[in-house]
């Protein structure tokens, strides 16, 4: 998968990520770095439970994608969190 590829599929993963996490979106850029970071893990977290990961630019990947997206926002709101307090 080239970097147009990954750079799409972390838009859109990272924006609807966002949108389940907090409703509210992280802003462009970090959408779209938190959205291939979760594409990364979403393929971890499928390939350790047996399943392929990111296959290339497709809705199967968009779901791995977005999983692991919303995984990524989870942890980086619980981190952030915590410096705040």
């Amino acid at each position: 998968m080239g970097i147009i590829s990954w750079i799409i599929l972390g838009v859109v993963a990272g924006f609807i990520g966002s949108k389940i996490v907090n409703k509210t979106g992280q802003g462009m850029i970090m959408d779209i770095v938190l959205g291939i970071v979760g594409a990364i893990v979403g393929g971890l977290i499928f390939s350790a439970l047996g399943a392929s990961g990111v296959t290339g630019l497709n809705i199967y990947s968009l779901i791995v994608a977005v999983v692991g997206a919303v995984v990524v926002l989870w942890a980086y709101h619980q981190f952030s969190a915590r410096r705040t307090l």
